[in-house]
């Protein structure tokens, strides 16, 4: 006798984040970019002298593209904490009404102080092997970490000690770790649990490996768009189509990158789970370096899908009607794929559980975020359009950007077979929009017509799990 099926949800569940902090956040970006632009003329009218000003020039270095997630993280926060309160949540883990005297709060907190620096020191033995780490952007965030070493040791001290005041449970796994790392003679091998310490591990592999790989992507952007000329682009629609998609990239790196690094209880942004299957981390690390390198893109990789495509600009060319409406549809991609992050505002990250969203773009798909972005990258390579002459080239281009869409529809079903398993709200978001969802259901519908089958139920099964 089959079981029965879960009844589909009346309305769609309410998203773990408000629609206001990521518009915080935007506001703040916009208004240090606008700063950044406009730095010559302030300076000029405050009449300030010396380095600082220089020769006038706009704030496009990669020291103002770090100091926009300040001025991107600050709002953010903000927002959370005095108008959706979140740290007043259960799901933060914390009651403030608790106050653990100090010294029974010592004990474990120089344990898990213990296993925190570790945990450091140890991906700070990553970056060194890395080589990739040494050269080119990478170089960059690999300064920005080692200054940020000593301030993140000295400020983790009062930071753990008060939070494990308040904590309901401050046997984390980071302080199973440090118990681990010394000997299990604190509380007896016996009592450790192993899984926490794998959690552990899991959140700070992500945090380690797509920290260092965002912050590097931070200046490159931010530089384009601080220091373009908007007289000169406006006429075009090629160089202002782009311009367009620049800045709304820049928006995706900068919240995206503040998702990584601002994962705190109090905001209730802390990661509750890395993705324990091992198809995930394949599916996810597959898009990005070092991995990438070998596998998708140039000319060299072994699914390249642009040999011999210059791309939209080049067939378009002369027609510029054609030019100002297909750049408005790169554009309008790449902003529901920026959509699609700032609704995370502080809780982006990739291969992580940290809530549920359902407002935004994900009222519409269950992943607006890889369909814009693989939508993108038909329209803008158009791959099977070749200079040269080849079909063969063609043909091999459309399959290969084929295979690189498999791999992000892979990668969303692996990230819901995480949250289906994590979350009683995820697996009603997902029956809803199978049923509701302006583009999940008539695919849902689809799918179900071409395979027979009758209304889906959500998969649960493990995608060859880490452990």
């Amino acid at each position: 006798m089959s079981a029965a099926r879960a009844p589909i949800p009346t309305a769609l569940p309410p998203s773990d984040v408000s629609t206001g902090v990521g518009l915080a956040g935007l506001a703040g970006l916009f208004g240090w970019i606008m700063f950044c632009r406009s730095y010559p003329a302030i300076a000029d009218g405050l009449g300030l002298e010396g380095s600082l000003s220089g020769a006038r020039g706009v704030l496009s270095g990669p020291t103002a593209a770090l100091a926009a997630m300040l001025f991107t993280a600050l709002p953010m926060a903000l927002w959370s904490v005095l108008v959706d309160k979140v740290h007043r949540r259960p799901s933060t883990g914390i009651d403030w009404t608790i106050r653990r005297p100090l010294a029974e709060v010592m004990p474990v907190a120089v344990v898990k102080l213990c296993g925190l620096w570790a945990t450091w020191a140890i991906l700070a033995g990553f970056y060194g092997l890395g080589r990739w780490y040494w050269s080119g952007s990478y170089l960059f965030a690999m300064e920005v970490l080692t200054y940020a070493v000593l301030p993140l040791v000295a400020l983790s001290v009062p930071y753990v000690i008060w939070l494990d005041r308040h904590l309901i449970e401050p046997r984390d796994g980071t302080w199973h770790f440090g118990a681990f790392l010394l000997g299990g003679g604190v509380i007896g091998r016996d009592v450790l649990d192993h899984g926490a310490i794998a959690k552990h591990w899991r959140a700070w592999i992500i945090k380690g490996f797509f920290g260092a790989f965002m912050i590097s992507i931070l200046p490159g952007g931010f530089a384009q768009v601080v220091s373009a000329n908007t007289a000169q682009v406006f006429g075009n629609p090629v160089e202002f189509a782009m311009l367009l998609v620049t800045l709304l990239f820049v928006i995706d790196v900068q919240i995206g990158t503040v998702g990584y690094l601002l994962t705190l209880r109090p905001l209730d942004a802390h990661i509750r789970s890395g993705n324990p299957f091992l198809a995930g981390w394949v599916a996810a690390l597959l898009c990005y370096p070092p991995f990438v390198w070998g596998v998708i893109g140039a000319d060299n990789q072994v699914l390249s899908y642009e040999v011999g495509t210059p791309g939209w600009a080049h067939w378009f060319a002369g027609q510029e009607a054609l030019l100002w409406a297909w750049g408005g549809l790169l554009a309008i991609l790449t902003g529901i794929y920026a959509w699609a992050t700032v609704v995370f505002g502080i809780r982006f990250s990739n291969l992580t559980y940290r809530g549920v969203m359902t407002h935004g773009p994900y009222r519409f798909t269950r992943h607006p975020a890889y369909l814009s972005k693989n939508l993108f990258w038909w329209a803008s390579v158009l791959p099977f359009l070749v200079t040269t002459g080849s079909l063969a080239d063609a043909a091999r281009n459309s399959v290969f950007l084929l295979a690189v869409n498999g791999i992000y529809y892979w990668r969303a079903r692996t990230e819901e077979a995480h949250l289906l398993a994590e979350d009683a709200k995820y697996r009603e978001y997902h029956a809803w929009m199978e049923q509701h969802g302006l583009i999940t259901a008539p695919l849902a519908r689809l799918k179900r017509f071409f395979t027979g089958q009758g209304r889906a139920e959500p998969h649960t099964a493990p995608l060859f799990p880490a452990e």
